[in-house]
């Protein structure tokens, strides 16, 4: 599974150091909380575009770039369409399940290649000019929860696993199932392209994308979470305006607790000058909670770049 092996024979080993390097470097950089947004962008995007490099050479005909040797469509929906389709699961959806109980919900932070061309649509929300916590308490919060989102969100992914099920007992040919799973997903980069850009906010991976509610719906599975402190939290709502995951409103804020949609994704660690924003796992202090989540998902991206594609 590891590339450089396919080309280098023992050059996994060489890989394996590389990722490693990498993912120290990010590790290191990213404990700074005023650093993990730039630097959550960067890598991530790295990861967008090292995918679908990958998977660019492999459909010229370079097969040792693919996972497999056989094309499975790079549309996060695929995941969990493909397998009701074709009755059996795939290593992509292998390796999502496992992202999920190893670090939450980070698949829609870190790992997922549409993620990142959504996120660097929706932009920076936080105003372009020097911040301080006197300049940050007279700002007004970012506008309001999506309305309707959770039902759009199931109608989607009912909508994709009916789909899917009438398809496989219809016995629809292959080229037609495919075209119809290109199209759902050009219907993604457009939604990317005009609606995110429009509203600073992720509206594909929030609403639009069904592997992005599954993942709000298990994410109870993974002991990592996301509050706010009672005794730090100011009310300044600074946070509402860099959250592009609509899990960040006054609401949650006055419940001490970020929406379903939080991707653990920390970007609004850096905006909160109280530090009332902490990570939580088990009984260990925010700190180590944070450390222990930062560890997991980094070596997730980090090794997960070694890979072939899919």
């Amino acid at each position: 599974m590891l590339l450089l092996e396919r080309f280098v024979p023992g050059g996994g080993w060489a890989e394996l150091i590389i990722v490693g390097i990498y993912g120290a470097v990010v590790a290191y950089h990213m404990q700074d909380t005023r650093k993990v947004a730039e630097w959550r962008k960067y890598t991530w995007l790295l990861f967008s575009l090292i995918f679908f490099a990958q998977l660019g050479l492999g459909l010229l005909g370079n097969e040792r770039f693919l996972m497999t040797g056989k094309l499975h469509l790079p549309v996060p929906m695929m995941i969990l369409a493909g397998p009701v389709y074709r009755g059996h699961i795939s290593v992509m959806t292998v390796l999502f399940i496992s992202t999920v109980v190893l670090s939450g919900p980070a698949w829609c932070s870190h790992l997922c290649y549409f993620g990142a061309l959504d996120s660097m649509a929706a932009g920076n929300r936080t105003r372009k000019r020097k911040k301080t916590p006197a300049t940050r308490s007279r700002q007004k919060p970012a506008a309001g929860p999506m309305k309707g989102k959770w039902a759009t969100k199931s109608t989607v992914i009912l909508l994709v696993v009916a789909v899917a099920i009438i398809l496989r007992w219809l016995d629809i040919p292959l080229h037609i199932t495919t075209l119809l799973a290109a199209g759902f997903g050009i219907l993604g980069l457009a939604l990317i392209l005009l609606v995110s850009r429009r509203q600073s906010r992720m509206f594909h991976c929030i609403v639009y994308c069904p592997i992005g509610t599954i993942v709000n719906l298990t994410r109870s599975v993974n002991p990592f979470r996301m509050y706010i402190d009672h005794g730090l939290c100011t009310d300044c709502m600074a946070c509402t305006r860099i959250c592009k995951y609509d899990a960040l409103n006054v609401g949650d804020v006055k419940a001490r607790m970020p929406g379903t949609g939080c991707t653990l994704c920390g970007d609004c660690l850096g905006e909160c000058h109280s530090g009332a924003i902490r990570y939580g796992f088990l009984k260990l202090s925010p700190a180590a909670a944070r450390n222990l989540y930062l560890l997991i998902t980094i070596s997730l991206h980090a090794s997960t770049l070694a890979l072939a594609r899919i």
